[in-house]
């Protein structure tokens, strides 16, 4: 087994020596599938949170491993080799406690991951504000298609994937890289743990405000990623972005631009068109010709994010017309303007928009799949920053672009202070007034009665939240009678 000091050093932690490896907050997005890594390599995992519901639950239940419930010291005997503590854990954890009284060696999620299972690999890190979970999914299933069984973990589940990880064989290990702060005893963004050699930058938009204080904080985070990446690596940056050029500018690696703007080294020969099917598009390349695409999503932000894999898979050897069959058979991600169900001619989609860019580009992308269809969106501000003011301006014009908007109460308006905390009740007559009509709830329960009552055929109702919305998307399906659609054979 390996000694306490190594555990406690920068070296890998990928030997034949099997440890006993404790989590603590088992049950996050990122905690989870790292434990599912850690058991399948053979380790003993161990684990507690609260209670835990699908798809964690059965993520780790899959991989046999079975958490207590709630947090206790006794959870740590025996004494573990390893402790993995989660972001949300605060200080005060009496496990947190009690790894640092009994001096077991400690790391983050990301610590842990970059440890066991990047320091012999080649890392493509997906990072920015917009559009890392569905890129890096379009990146673990292109690199997959393409049989370069790459590594890979993401912040969401690939729909043709079925897991948001594996290990993979090949050099390649693709993961999201998260900006929020890796733990209590270390507030740095995650990514900073994952050893760029090839990263994506899709956008450098403020967010967070209770961890970044400025805007200029936010960006300094993404300079030091992208300073990370070595000179024989590569940068992919968005470069219809005026943001993310700033921060390539940190780069001491090749820097390759894409995005819509025909100035950039990978573009588009002319602006995308939609169907039933999703969108086509012709990539340009400024040193490869011109290459004509399908890709089954929609939205002119989900053609950009599919640029920016299109760029990274080149320069790693693969060729355009595996690229175009992988971009033709992708089918997105869960909870990304997933069709959760329909019945009677009312459309249930779920989506993780909270930040108004995201709402706005989402509600966009749903008029181009859903043509001519009433469009009602249900939103719940559910993190500490989508539920502050100063996005007040921005998702009046962001809900525009929606038929109907209902509001759910802002998730954290007990830690904000009213003078921070979004004003819904504002925001609903706002809209009302501008030609949108809008409502503000006092409850979930009221916001899916409301819903309900929109429900008409030709009707699509859309869940946005970064949370669980209380299962909303589901209920509506269920009170509707709505099928599943059918998963691809």
């Amino acid at each position: 087994m390996l000694s306490s000091p190594n555990l406690a050093s920068d070296a890998p932690l990928n030997s034949a020596s099997k440890l006993h490896v404790h989590l603590v907050a088992i049950g996050g997005t990122g905690m989870a599938p790292l434990a599912a890594l850690l058991a399948g390599d053979g380790h003993r995992v161990t684990g507690s949170d609260g209670p835990l519901y699908p798809p964690m639950s059965t993520l780790l239940a899959a991989a046999g491993i079975v958490p207590e419930v709630g947090f206790d010291v006794a959870h740590l005997d025996p004494r573990p080799d390893l402790v993995v503590i989660g972001n949300a854990v605060p200080r005060s954890n009496p496990e947190a406690l009690e790894t640092e009284r009994l001096k077991v060696p400690r790391l983050s999620m990301p610590e842990a991951l970059a440890r066991f299972y990047l320091a012999d690999r080649h890392p493509l890190v997906v990072a920015g504000t917009h559009g890392k979970t569905t890129t890096t999914a379009l990146a673990a299933w292109t690199w997959t298609v393409c049989g370069r069984d790459p590594g890979f973990l993401v912040g969401g589940v690939p729909l043709d994937l079925g897991v948001s990880f594996r290990r993979g064989g090949g050099e390649r290990f693709i993961v999201e890289g998260d900006e929020y702060n890796a733990a209590y005893f270390d507030r740095g963004a995650k990514f900073l743990h994952y050893r760029p050699e090839t990263a994506i930058v899709t956008s450098v938009e403020y967010d967070h405000a209770d961890l970044y204080a400025t805007p200029e904080a936010f960006r300094a985070a993404f300079r030091r990623l992208v300073a990370l990446v070595p000179e024989r690596g590569l940068l992919v940056a968005c470069g219809d972005s005026a943001e993310v050029r700033e921060v390539a500018s940190a780069a001491r690696c090749t820097v390759r631009f894409y995005g819509h703007d025909p100035g950039n080294d990978v573009s588009l020969a002319a602006p995308p068109d939609s169907d039933a099917v999703g969108s086509r598009f012709v990539v340009r390349e400024r040193e490869g010709g011109e290459h004509e695409v399908r890709l089954g999503m929609w939205g002119a932000h989900n053609v950009t994010n599919a640029l920016a894999v299109w760029a990274a898979a080149r320069h790693d050897g693969l060729e355009p017309g595996e690229l175009a069959a992988a971009f033709a058979s992708f089918r997105g991600v869960r909870r990304r303007q997933e069709l959760v169900g329909e019945a009677g001619g009312v459309a249930v989609v779920d989506d993780f928009a909270h930040h108004p860019t995201a709402v706005g580009k989402t509600l966009d992308s749903l008029r181009q799949r859903f043509a001519g269809r009433r469009l009602v969106a249900a939103f719940e501000p559910r993190s500490l920053t989508a539920g502050r003011s100063f996005f007040f301006a921005g998702y009046r014009e962001a809900f525009r672009a929606a038929d109907r908007v209902i509001f759910a109460p802002v998730f954290h308006r007990d830690r904000l202070a009213p003078g921070e905390r979004l004003d819904l009740a504002r925001l609903a007559a706002d809209l009302s007034a501008a030609g949108t009509p809008a409502a503000a709830c006092a409850s979930v329960d009221e916001v899916e009665r409301r819903c309900l009552d929109e429900a008409a055929a030709g009707t699509v109702l859309v869940t946005m939240s970064s949370g669980s919305f209380g299962d909303l998307a589901r209920r509506l399906v269920h009170s509707l009678g709505a099928t599943a659609p059918r998963a691809a054979s």
